[in-house]
C-alpha cells in the first residue's frame, strides 16, 4: 500500500487521513501548530471556554458518514449532538424580533408572517422553491463529486430568477434578490445574514448563494456538546484509532516534485520525507511559490470573534443562537449562547461568543470594533454591560496565526464567471491533492468533511472515481 503524507490537521485533512488509513495506506499527518482542528480551535480561560471557529453543525451527515466507513462507533456514540431549536432569534434594526424554527419551512413562513405582517411568510417561502431548485442543479457537482476538469458550465449561473420572467433587469447579486424579490428590508437582512455567516459580501455574492438559507433551513443546525472542538477531538481519536501517526509542531516548507510528479514534502530544517501521495490541507496557494498558482477562492472576508466571560445565570427564554441585525454600515453580528455546563465553570456564570464577519485589513484597530460588536450583543443578551466580567478578542490575523490566512473560505458557489470555485482537489501535479476548506468544495465543517472524501476517493479509485454515493 501507498505512503501518504497529509500537510495540516485540519478537519478536512483528518477526514481524509482516516478514510485513507482504512483503506490500508500508511498516513502521516504532519501540523505545524501544536494541536489538531484547524479553525475548529477553543479559547480557555478561568473555566469559561469557547469555540473560535464554526459554532454550529449543518448537514451533520457528512460526519456520520465519516465514521460509519471508518470504524463501529457511529458519530452518535462519540459526540452528543442537539438539534437547536429555534435555530435562530433574529432581531432586525427597527427592533422586531423573529424566532425561525429549526428545518421547518411551514413553521418559518408561519413565525415571518407573524413577526413582519401578512405575505411575508410567503414570499420567504417562494424564494426557497427558487433556491432549492439552485440547489438541485448543483449539488451533485458542488459537493459530491470532484470538481469537473472543465468547470465552466459551473461558472454559470444557476438561479432560477434569471431566465424566469420574473424581473425586469437582470438580477446579479444575492443582494438583488432580496431587494427585488423579498420587497421588505427586514427579509433582505435575513437574507443578507445567511451570506455573511458564511463569509460572502451579499453585495458581490452571486444570486447562487441563495442555497445558504435553503441548506440551512432544510436540513438544519446541531450542537455537539461541549463545543464544535469535541468534534475535531472525535476525528482525531478517530484518526489515531486508525493508526494514523501525527507529527505536531513541524512545518511543511515544500513539496517534493520528482519525474513530474508529488515524490515527498521538506520539514523545516530541510528534512525530506518521501510519500506515494501528498494531502495538502494548507490554504491554497501555500506551498505553490514556485509553481503555477491553482485557482482558489479570494472572498476577501474574515472574523472577529469575542469571546465574553458574564457573571450570572443563563436567563429563561434565551435562545442558542441570536442574530442582531444592524444600519447604517454597521456589521450583523451573531451570538452564541450554548446551555452547556461544559463552557462554564459553575451555574452562575455563562459564556458567550459573539462573531461578525468583515473585510480582512492589518491595519484595522480591532479593539473599537470590538466594543461595537459587544453593544450590538447587548439586544440578544439582557444586562450584558453589568455582567460582563471579561472579554477576549480574536481578529482575522489571530486566525492568520493559527491557520496560515486571515481569510475564512465560503463554500463553493456556482455562478460569478466561476471565482467562487475553490481549488480541485487534484492538483496541477499529480500526486498532490487538497483537501480542506481551500479545496473543493469550499469552506464550512460539512464542506471539509466532503473535501477529506472526495480527496480519499480519488487516491483510492483513481481515475474510476465518480463521487460520494
Amino acid at each position: 500500500m501507498a505512503r501518504i503524507v497529509v500537510i495540516g490537521a485540519g478537519l478536512g485533512a483528518m477526514a481524509a487521513a482516516a478514510r485513507l488509513a482504512v483503506a490500508g495506506h500508511t498516513v502521516t499527518v504532519y501540523e505545524k501548530t501544536s494541536t489538531y482542528g484547524g479553525a475548529v480551535g477553543r479559547f480557555e480561560r478561568e473555566g469559561f471556554a469557547f469555540d473560535t471557529g464554526p459554532g454550529l453543525l449543518h448537514l451533520p451527515a457528512v460526519y456520520r458518514d465519516l465514521f460509519v466507513k471508518t470504524g463501529k462507533e457511529p458519530l452518535e456514540e462519540c459526540v452528543a449532538l442537539t438539534q437547536v431549536d429555534p435555530a435562530a432569534r433574529h432581531v432586525f434594526a427597527d427592533g422586531t424580533r423573529v424566532d425561525l424554527p429549526n428545518a421547518s419551512r411551514a413553521g418559518t413562513v408561519t413565525a415571518l408572517d407573524a413577526a413582519l405582517g401578512a405575505g411575508a411568510g410567503e414570499r420567504w417561502g417562494d424564494f426557497l422553491t427558487r433556491a432549492r431548485e439552485a440547489w438541485d442543479r448543483t449539488r451533485r457537482p458542488l459537493l459530491e463529486e470532484p470538481q469537473p476538469a472543465d468547470p465552466a458550465p459551473l461558472a454559470r449561473e444557476p438561479y432560477p430568477a434569471l431566465k424566469a420572467g420574473l424581473l425586469r433587469r437582470p438580477t446579479t447579486t444575492l443582494a438583488q434578490v432580496g431587494t427585488r424579490e423579498l420587497r421588505d428590508p427586514r427579509l433582505a437582512a435575513l437574507l443578507d445574514a445567511y451570506a455573511w455567516s458564511y463569509g460572502f459580501d451579499p453585495a458581490t455574492a452571486p444570486a447562487s448563494a441563495a442555497v445558504l438559507p435553503y441548506m440551512e433551513q432544510t436540513f438544519g443546525s446541531w450542537y455537539v456538546g461541549g463545543g464544535l472542538r469535541a468534534l475535531a477531538d472525535a476525528v482525531y481519536e478517530r484518526c489515531r484509532k486508525r493508526r494514523v501517526e501525527f507529527v505536531f509542531d513541524t512545518p511543511v516548507e515544500d513539496v517534493l516534485e520528482k519525474d513530474g510528479r508529488a515524490a515527498g514534502v521538506r520539514l523545516a530544517g530541510s528534512e525530506v520525507v518521501e510519500a506515494d501521495h501528498v494531502v495538502s490541507g494548507a490554504p491554497v496557494p501555500a506551498l505553490h511559490h514556485s509553481r503555477d498558482v491553482p485557482r482558489h477562492q479570494a472572498n476577501g472576508t474574515g472574523r472577529v470573534t469575542v469571546c465574553l466571560a458574564l457573571r450570572g445565570p443563563r436567563e429563561a427564554g434565551a435562545v442558542h443562537r441570536t442574530v442582531v441585525h444592524a444600519e447604517g454600515g454597521r456589521p450583523t453580528v451573531t451570538v452564541l449562547r450554548p446551555d452547556d455546563p461544559a463552557l462554564r465553570p459553575d451555574g452562575e456564570h455563562e459564556s458567550v461568543t459573539v462573531t461578525a464577519t468583515v473585510r480582512t485589513s492589518p491595519e484595522q484597530d480591532w479593539e473599537p470594533f470590538a466594543d461595537g460588536m459587544v453593544e450590538a450583543a447587548g439586544r440578544a443578551v439582557p444586562g450584558l454591560a453589568e455582567r460582563l466580567l471579561w472579554r477576549h478578542v480574536r481578529t482575522p490575523e489571530d486566525v492568520r496565526r493559527d491557520t496560515g490566512a486571515a481569510e475564512v473560505p465560503g463554500p463553493a458557489l456556482a455562478g460569478a464567471g466561476g471565482l467562487l470555485l475553490p481549488a480541485a482537489n487534484r492538483s496541477p501535479l499529480p500526486g498532490l491533492y487538497f483537501a480542506g476548506g481551500w479545496s473543493h468544495p469550499g469552506g464550512g465543517l460539512a464542506h471539509a468533511g466532503m473535501s477529506g472524501a472526495l480527496v480519499a476517493g480519488l487516491i483510492v479509485e483513481g481515475a474510476d472515481f465518480r463521487g460520494s454515493q
